[in-house]
């Protein structure tokens, strides 16, 4: 099984008309912990919220990249 992340925009629509990393992770520990460190770039290239998935299942959606 692998975990990754799909960029959203503001209303939840998928990112893709821009060059963003395509991380895939083993874990979900990993993606996590990934996104920790990168949630910055991604805000600043467009990133609004973020959807967690295990191969095609959404583990969770509509985490924001916003500290609000």
């Amino acid at each position: 099984m692998t975990w990754r992340w799909r960029y959203e925009d503001a209303h939840g629509g998928e990112v893709t008309d821009r060059p963003l990393p395509r991380e895939v992770f083993p874990s979900q520990a990993d993606a996590e912990s990934w996104l920790g460190e990168n949630w910055r770039e991604l805000l600043e290239a467009g990133v609004e919220q973020v959807s967690l998935l295990e191969e095609d299942r959404v583990e969770y959606r509509g985490l924001s990249l916003r500290q609000d």
